[in-house]
């Protein structure tokens, strides 16, 4: 019996990381690989919860750590900061992502696909379609799901034509309206009222280790970006502490608006206020600034604040 390979994504893992972890799978068992399981590194968001619930499928296993040689496939993340506890012992045989490459290194060849795509699940896609391998409803439902919530409905400036594609034949063989469907879906994980302000500043965050200089970049969606900046303080506090016990130079919690594309940022940190004006042009007024049309962590927010940090 061969030992068994784990699929996951990153840490804090929003749709595309889980819902591209099970497709793998069930891409694998179709190529005839028998052995792999997606799981988890982090609690379900809602709007990932409302996906699965409607497909009936159950959640990924949680895990926390992986031994020595573990075998294992990254989807959606190659930083090893974003990854499971153990990642720098284990051994990758695959990557399949559409970010930048990070701190990743490894001892052995692996297969790595990378493409400048708005979600993971679009390069699962074409996979499939390169390999003549039908496509069924549900797995065509997971990646519609995870494109979707990528680019928040194409609307994304990470958006690109082979998402746009993707989502249109995904979307014919799942048999649904990509609108009724996205809308239903993004305000499903904008229910934010019964999460703690550490949860908030947890639910989907990115821990960066640039050269040394470690900062974060935490995003929630919303409908309404006041009912999240009038928790304030209790987030600032909260922020602070993720500051302090990750020795971090910077946060940044965005405020993301789905339907008007546009964010409120909360900062803190070393020289925040230089920072944020270098990298976006605005002045912080009690901490926070409102960015007009910025929606995306990858192409909008990651990349300023990285190279002015």
């Amino acid at each position: 019996m061969e030992k068994e390979i784990l699929i996951f994504g990153h840490k804090s893992p929003d749709t595309d990381t889980i819902c591209s972890s099970i497709v793998h799978e069930i891409l694998d068992k179709k190529k005839g690989i028998n052995y792999t399981k997606a799981v988890r590194l982090g609690k379900i968001n809602k709007e990932t919860q409302y996906v699965l619930n409607h497909l009936g499928i159950k959640e990924p296993d949680l895990i926390e750590k992986i031994d020595e040689g573990q075998e294992v496939i990254l989807v959606d993340h190659n930083d090893f900061a974003q990854s499971v506890d153990g990642i720098e012992g284990a051994k990758i045989i695959e990557v399949v992502d559409h970010h930048r490459i990070g701190n990743f290194r490894t001892s052995e060849p692996l297969y790595y696909t990378a493409k400048p795509y708005g979600c993971t699940a679009t390069i699962l896609f074409e996979e499939f379609k390169s390999l003549g391998l039908e496509i069924e409803q549900k797995e065509a439902k997971l990646m519609a799901s995870c494109i979707i919530s990528d680019t928040l409905l194409l609307k994304s400036p990470t958006t690109t034509e082979q998402d746009k594609k993707a989502l249109e034949e995904l979307a014919k063989i799942a048999n649904i309206d990509i609108n009724t469907y996205g809308i239903d879906m993004l305000k499903a994980g904008t229910d934010l009222d019964d999460f703690s302000a550490e949860e908030l500043v947890n639910l989907d965050a990115k821990k960066m280790d640039r050269d040394g200089r470690k900062f974060a970049i935490a995003q929630v969606n919303t409908v309404d970006i006041q009912s999240v900046v009038k928790r304030q303080n209790e987030l600032e506090k909260a922020m602070k502490n993720e500051m302090e016990k990750n020795n971090l130079e910077l946060m940044i919690l965005a405020i993301t608006d789905i339907l008007n594309s546009n964010s409120e940022i909360i900062a803190l940190g070393k020289n925040v206020d230089e920072v944020i004006k270098k990298a976006f042009n605005k002045k912080l007024e009690n901490n926070r600034a409102f960015l007009e049309g910025v929606v995306s962590r990858k192409k909008q927010l990651l990349p300023n604040i990285d190279k002015n940090i």
